[in-house]
């Protein structure tokens, strides 16, 4: 048995995440939301920043619920910027209630689930990388991606922040061979629901 893909550091919490969640298929579509708006939040931070915040964004983004954030405003966007919980960035907010607009046009459409697993042909892409300098940090489908979502409305979301979405939520399996999680995360390949 190996040991843990090594960006998971020395913190609890971040060993807790890689090893209960990062790279499991995800394929609920509000989820799938949810955590591509909290990559977004963290382009030009660390993770664990995220982590650390995470619950404190789900309260006051009223549990990433896309229906109710594609109805706020500048009311919500000043309320936002004046809580320490989370990260404070107008930009950020913004594009989040942007793209929760955007999440509805393709969830009414097809199902946001349905369009971002068909980008894998709705099973997950398996990596065989023996150390952290082989993973890329993004690949010519994050950029595909990338490219896509922004046609359909979707801001901070560039082929960078959709390569880490794609990773943590199982779209892509990135564990490193050697460790124990790799093998697990596989195992869980199952149909598209």
């Amino acid at each position: 048995m190996g040991e843990r893909c090594g960006w998971a550091g020395p913190e609890r919490i971040y060993q807790d995440y890689h090893d209960t969640e990062w790279g499991v298929p995800e394929y609920d579509s509000r989820a799938l939301w949810e955590k591509l708006i909290l990559d977004g939040f963290q382009a030009g931070l660390s993770w664990i920043t995220i982590l650390k915040k995470r619950e404190n964004f789900r309260e006051v983004f009223q549990g990433f619920e896309p229906n109710i954030i594609a109805e706020w405003g500048e009311e919500e966007v000043q309320r936002l910027l004046g809580n320490a919980g989370i990260i404070r960035h107008r930009g950020k907010i913004e594009a989040t209630i942007g793209n929760a607009r955007a999440w509805q046009e393709i969830e009414a459409r097809e199902g946001f689930s349905h369009f971002m697993w068909r980008y894998v042909n709705f099973e997950p892409l398996q990596n065989r990388w023996e150390t952290l300098a082989e993973v890329p940090a993004q690949t010519a489908l994050s950029q595909q991606v990338s490219k896509d979502l922004k046609k359909q409305g979707f801001r901070f979301c560039g082929p960078t922040i959709v390569y880490a979405w794609m990773q943590a939520c199982g779209l892509i399996n990135d564990h490193l061979v050697n460790c124990p999680c790799h093998d697990r995360v596989a195992g869980l390949v199952r149909p598209f629901p």
